[in-house]
């Protein structure tokens, strides 16, 4: 084996430790979490303590500053009374809303916030079928005569509009047929598999600004 063959195999050999490295710590940091309920992680008992938490986000107790994110949760299937302060900085998936479930994962600071370095949320899938629901043209055509008023509208989700609740309007609703477009208003949970393009059926009402306040957001089907 010559001097150019054993340099090369050196080189190899240190991006594959580093890989190993890597891999190592990603899967040691996540499984070194210990998982726990909503009511013992506000007992204080862990603090600065790597924890898991899963909870469903209480309504309306978020609200975005800049990167950082804070939302209360509960355990749904024990004291709801109970809540827990979140705290996470970074991108938020447009699912995130009222009552979805939310799996955070960090640690309680003294103050009793759990900072989350990790936020995974899961909503279930709703279907609903279209043939009641009015398209976004037949909706605005009624003008005032529909507003505060409820009623089904169907159509598909622009591309780039999906946000997250509490950053404005949720996402804007196409007309198929000719491209009339239509602000969505919600703030709770939406399916992982709403995305762009998605055809929806909404039910709610117009509200006084023009935009379409969703009380319920359902995948077409």
């Amino acid at each position: 084996m010559n001097a150019k063959t054993k340099r090369r195999m050196v080189v190899v050999t240190g991006i594959i430790v580093i890989v190993l490295v890597v891999i190592l710590a990603v899967v040691g940091g996540t499984s070194s979490a210990k998982t726990v309920s909503v009511a013992e992680a506000a007992t204080g008992s862990y603090a600065d303590q790597k924890i898991q938490v899963s909870g469903n986000v209480v309504e309306n107790s978020f609200a975005t500053e800049g990167n950082v994110l804070t939302f209360d949760i509960y355990d749904p299937n024990g004291d709801i009374t109970q809540q827990l302060r979140v705290r996470f900085e970074g991108g938020v998936s447009a699912t995130f809303g009222n009552d979805v479930t939310a799996i955070c994962t960090g640690k309680v600071g003294e103050d009793g916030v759990l900072n989350a370095s990790e936020l995974v949320t899961k909503c279930p899938s709703k279907y609903e079928n279209a043939t009641n629901a009015l398209t976004v043209s037949q909706l605005t055509g009624y003008g005032d005569e529909v507003v505060d008023k409820p009623v089904k509208v169907a159509g598909a989700v622009k591309d780039g509009t999906l946000k997250a609740a509490g950053e404005g309007d949720r996402f804007v609703l196409v007309d198929p047929e000719n491209g009339e477009e239509l602000a969505v208003e919600f703030n709770d949970a939406i399916s992982e598999e709403v995305k762009d393009g998605s055809s929806l059926v909404l039910t709610g009402s117009m509200n006084a600004q023009g935009k379409f306040s969703a009380t319920e957001v359902a995948l077409e089907g």
